[in-house]
């Protein structure tokens, strides 16, 4: 009988799996969730008409990555989710309330006017800032550790609230507002592209002035971070990605002052990549920064097996529905009240 165990290392291939919905999930949910924290300073109800429906095919779409970053590390790396969970909980269920006032809004603004209408346009903006916020310190709360005795999680409900953790939550405010803004340039145009623009702008340093106390503070916080990144051969073949990093700070600099509409978000983009990119490899091959290995927390061969099956079967679906709805909703979007 056939055993995809045999064949694949199942363990190594969940965690690529998983770590590619949480990048897909922060990049396509990451602008939507910067154009509601940016909504209500647009210069007019026509431009926040406009924002909002520059992404309102794409938002419930989007968070599909979020559901299946979290559902497979429920699945494929239950000892992680276990520890994890417990850790996270106040977070996490403070991120899902800004998803559902943000998702809330979506539904209600279409339908509402004058003053009610102002209720759902702060209802989707700070829905998106909580939830923002909420994510970025979870991952300055990972980045710092758990605390782990055994297989448990031994810390107290508000480990996750530190100094770190605010930062990042900040960090990624900024980062997502960047995404939103380059969003913008590329979807709309006239006055609220003039102001996207000018907010991609401001954005822009505050996120390189992070990336900058992010990447510096991992390898002084962190022993085994700072040999990885700074013993040789290491720093030579790893300097390409700070390197690349600057130098798309300064393309999307460039772009977003000579006019250009596309360019500076996908370069943006590359700028979360990069970022991405560094921390993956500063926290490899932990799942439980620094406790527990994703080996060590992998589900059984045959579960991990099964959940491949139906994950290589609808994957391709997603992938096939999100790619086809960028197509067929491409272009500027307009001002008119529609959903």
């Amino acid at each position: 009988m056939f055993s995809f165990e045999r064949f694949l290392d199942l363990p190594l291939i969940w965690y690529g799996l998983i770590a590619a919905a949480v990048f897909l999930y922060v990049l396509l949910d990451g602008f939507d969730l910067g154009v509601g924290i940016l909504f209500p300073f647009a210069p007019s109800d026509q431009c926040r008409d406009r924002m909002m429906n520059s992404i309102a095919p794409f938002w419930d779409g989007n968070e599909t990555w979020l559901v299946l970053g979290g559902g497979g590390l429920f699945a494929a790396f239950p000892l992680a989710y276990a520890v994890l969970m417990p850790a996270l909980y106040i977070p996490v269920l403070l991120m899902l309330q800004g998803l559902i006032f943000r998702g809330v809004a979506f539904e209600f603004r279409f339908k509402a006017t004058g003053k009610s209408q102002r209720v759902w346009d702060y209802a989707f903006h700070f829905g998106s800032l909580l939830a923002t916020f909420m994510q970025g310190a979870i991952l300055g709360a990972i980045v710092l550790g758990v605390k782990v005795e055994g297989r448990s999680f031994a810390g107290g409900s508000f480990d996750w609230l530190n100094a770190y953790s605010v930062m990042t939550g900040v960090a990624l405010i900024f980062g997502y507002v960047l995404l939103g803004a380059a969003w913008l340039v590329m979807k709309t145009d006239e006055a609220t592209q003039d102001w996207a623009r000018k907010c991609a702008s401001y954005a822009l340093g505050y996120v390189g002035l992070f990336l900058a106390i992010v990447s510096i503070s991992m390898p002084v916080m962190n022993e085994e971070i700072r040999i990885l990144w700074f013993s040789l051969p290491n720093f030579f073949f790893l300097l390409p990605i700070p390197t690349a990093s600057l130098v798309l700070f300064i393309m999307i600099w460039r772009d977003l002052h000579k006019g250009r509409e596309s360019r500076p978000f996908f370069l943006s983009i590359g700028v979360f990549l990069t970022a991405y990119l560094g921390l993956g490899i500063s926290l490899w091959p932990w799942v439980v920064p620094f406790e527990i290995t994703f080996r060590q927390a992998s589900a059984a061969p045959p579960s991990q097996s099964l959940l491949l099956i139906g994950t290589v079967i609808l994957l391709p679906v997603v992938l096939a529905y999100t790619g086809y709805s960028y197509y067929v909703f491409r272009g500027k979007a307009s001002h008119e009240t529609g959903y």
